[in-house]
């Protein structure tokens, strides 16, 4: 099952009759987790950021709407395939989880910004291969620093709030390398596209609104 073939079910979880694969039909609570305290300034006016947070349409979405990001493409990496498509990668054998590039101005938000409203409201870091109803590999949490100072802010700010307790189960997310590879043409800016998609409103729709509502000093 993907969530572009399952529509009766999501909507069905929308309206609260049944939950996916034991996941709740809608987030209920976020929480705006502790500031990096390890991130250092960047002079560049021009960065990259690769991230995974499950799927990759409520990433894109939220980092869409920060401040000093400039764009933000779904695609796939982690995996070892060479030309990695949505359905090779939705069957958990590429390698490859879903991600977002987001393209942004470290001198308006910084790595360590983007990281912060990333373990507030994307995902939940401690969950093995599944974020809300979807379940696989493909799905983990994974942070693909693109430089020695990235790597450091990611390790740093991960020990922290572990160390803080600040879930109530060790984070699992990982820190990976490879390639990125766009995603569809479809995938791009779904939400935008799609705002009605049952998928949407019961599962990105909640992390947006968390976003502009803990956030508003990174809003747009």
């Amino acid at each position: 099952m993907t969530r572009i073939l399952a529509p009766l079910l999501g909507l069905a979880a929308v309206l609260g009759l049944v939950s996916l694969q034991g996941a709740p039909a809608i987030a209920s609570s976020y929480e705006r987790v502790p500031a990096a305290r390890f991130d250092p300034d960047v002079s560049a006016s021009n960065a990259v950021a690769v991230i995974a947070g499950g799927c990759f349409w409520g990433v894109e979405a939220v980092f869409e709407r920060v401040d000093g990001v400039k764009s933000a493409v779904s695609g796939y990496a982690g995996g070892k395939e060479a030309r990695p498509t949505y359905g090779s990668v939705s069957s958990g054998r590429s390698g490859h989880a879903e991600v977002v590039r987001v393209t942004y101005d470290p001198r308006v938000v910084s790595y360590g910004d983007l990281l912060r409203v990333y373990f507030s409201v994307i995902a939940d870091p401690t969950l093995k291969n599944r974020q809300g109803p979807d379940v696989g590999p493909q799905y983990r949490t994974a942070l693909f620093p693109l430089d020695a100072t990235q790597r450091k802010v990611a390790r740093a700010y991960i020990a922290q709030l572990d160390k803080a307790g600040t879930y109530s189960r060790p984070i699992v997310t990982t820190l990976e390398s490879g390639r990125f590879y766009p995603a569809e043409p479809y995938h791009q800016d779904f939400m935008k596209k799609n705002p009605r998609h049952p998928y949407i409103v019961a599962h990105d729709l909640p992390k947006v609104r968390a976003f502009a509502k803990l956030f508003p000093d990174l809003a747009r």
